[in-house]
């Protein structure tokens, strides 16, 4: 599943850089923070690996499926 937009990628990234113990997760907010807890390694490395060019940087709630 790829990222719908620049922020979800840039959050993936930083949940996945905490998950390895890479970072600390105490560092993570917001989006990041609950994403380290529910998602697998595989599933943030999907997300993270999403090219940015042509994502918009954030996506409106509304536009979920």
């Amino acid at each position: 599943m790829p990222a719908k937009s620049q922020a979800q990628q840039k959050a993936a990234g930083a949940a996945l850089s905490a998950k390895r113990g890479e970072t600390s997760k105490s560092k993570l907010k917001g989006a990041s923070k609950s994403m380290v807890k529910s998602m697998s390694e595989k599933e943030l490395e999907e997300l993270a690996s999403t090219k940015r060019k042509g994502k918009p940087e954030h996506t409106s709630d509304d536009s979920d499926d």
